[in-house]
């Protein structure tokens, strides 16, 4: 299993050469650009409603009423008149159209205020959609302190063997807010590498956007000195087999921003006995504190 840092004043010290300054400098340009995400229009402090829709209704958070599309169609269907002051793809709707989600070749960007705007999801199977309402002055966002995360530490830069699967395997996962119901997800491959005499085989996850993976983990600082979730790693495989995992760059998963998201609960075989003390730690309101 991965070692735990030796601490002294509660972080690992950092051992002042100038690789690790130059990796320390590149760190802080990484999450100078996660707080810059998090506070942006549509970034997730911004999401204030994740809402299904499989009937005719209202949604939390938006005018107008919305409806399933016909079978095969993206997205959703919404009815609102001119005087709701909805604006989809720019253009003011009076009537019922068709908002398209983002499993659609183009989908459609929903203005409902100077503030607040919508995005159409779709579920893994495209069956259901639902509504997201993102308020770029919710309270989240005005309040947001900053994003506490360890020093940079190279011992947690570790180099694994990447074993691709088959291009039908997946791996069943839960959810944050339905435990009881399993998912299988596409699995991309297997990590393994031997830490302390310990090995290890982690699952990786397409990332959605080329070779790019990602890895759901956790770890004996959840709950304690980082987020209860667990956290995120996008690594990328190397050309010869290996794959770097630099988990100074684990990233805390959207759910620590805001209760709207529904974030995926680290599997079994990618959970660690021992402390990672490097990445992202928690979300700090402005006052210091955890947002959540």
């Amino acid at each position: 299993m991965t070692d735990s840092i030796p601490e002294t004043d509660g972080a690992p010290e950092n051992d002042g050469t100038p690789e690790t300054d130059l990796a320390q400098a590149e760190l802080d340009r990484f999450q100078a650009l996660r707080r810059a995400r998090a506070v942006s229009s549509q970034g997730p402090l911004a999401l204030i409603g994740t809402q299904w829709v499989d009937l005719e209704q209202t949604v939390w958070g938006a005018p107008g009423r919305w409806a399933p599309t016909p079978r095969g169609v993206s997205g959703l269907m919404l009815t609102a008149t001119a005087a709701d002051g909805i604006r989809v793809d720019g253009d003011l709707v009076d009537g019922t159209v068709v908002v398209a989600g983002d499993d659609a070749l183009a989908p459609s960007g929903i203005r409902f205020s100077d503030t607040t705007t919508g995005t159409v999801i779709a579920n893994d199977d495209h069956s259901s959609y639902a509504l997201r309402v993102w308020d770029s002055a919710s309270d989240a966002v005005t309040g947001f302190g900053s994003i506490d995360a360890f020093p940079f530490d190279p011992a947690w830069v570790v180099t694994a063997d990447f074993v691709p699967t088959s291009p039908d395997a997946t791996i069943d996962i839960r959810h944050q807010k339905d435990l009881e119901l399993s998912r299988p997800k596409p699995l991309s491959g297997l990590i393994r590498f031997t830490r302390d005499g310990i090995d290890h085989e982690l699952a990786a996850f397409p990332a959605g956007d080329g070779d790019r993976l990602q890895l759901v983990f956790g770890d004996a600082t959840n709950g304690d000195s980082t987020y209860s979730v667990g956290r995120f790693l996008f690594p990328t495989p190397n050309g010869d087999g290996t794959i770097t995992l630099d988990f100074n760059r684990a990233v805390l998963p959207p759910c620590a921003f805001s209760y709207a998201f529904n974030c995926p609960i680290p599997p079994a075989r990618n959970r660690f006995a021992v402390a990672i003390e490097a990445g992202e730690k928690n979300v700090l309101d402005s006052a210091g504190r955890p947002l959540h």
